[in-house]
């Protein structure tokens, strides 16, 4: 089973998008094996967004993914990493098909809703920076 790591981005949390994120996914086939709501603390934003580090929006991503909360989640199942991404949409809404979570759920590229892992790589890096070992139960 490929795992990949989900983020409900502070706006969705704020929007109340949990659930339906959650249903979504579990509609399709796809396991939840961990959730939880946490607060980014401003290193383990750094750390998920460090690819992005030198470029000039680097802070604006850092300030926006600490600004509230968060519901992380590790979402398993057959392709679950491209079946994740499919689901939730262009990066950009505006270009995001409607039937996608960003399709359905945001209007600006700075507050899309969702995260989802982009490769297994980025997948493994990800999830054990937000969930120890233990905390994934399948």
């Amino acid at each position: 089973m490929q795992k990949t790591l989900v983020l409900v981005k502070p706006d969705g949390v704020k929007k109340s998008l949990i659930g339906e994120v959650v249903a979504r996914f579990e509609r399709r086939g796809l396991k939840v094996c961990a959730l939880k709501l946490m607060q980014l603390t401003e290193a383990q934003a750094k750390a998920h967004y460090a690819e992005h580090a030198e470029k000039p929006f680097f802070g604006e991503l850092v300030d926006f993914i600490t600004s509230g909360p968060v519901a992380a989640m590790v979402i398993g199942g057959e392709n679950a990493i491209k079946a994740v991404r499919t689901m939730m949409g262009t990066t950009n809404p505006v270009d995001a098909v409607p039937g996608s979570i960003r399709g359905d759920y945001a209007l600006s590229i700075a507050e899309n809703i969702v995260h989802g892992s982009d490769s297994e790589e980025s997948a493994a890096k990800e999830v054990s920076n937000f969930f120890k070992p233990d905390e994934i139960l399948f």
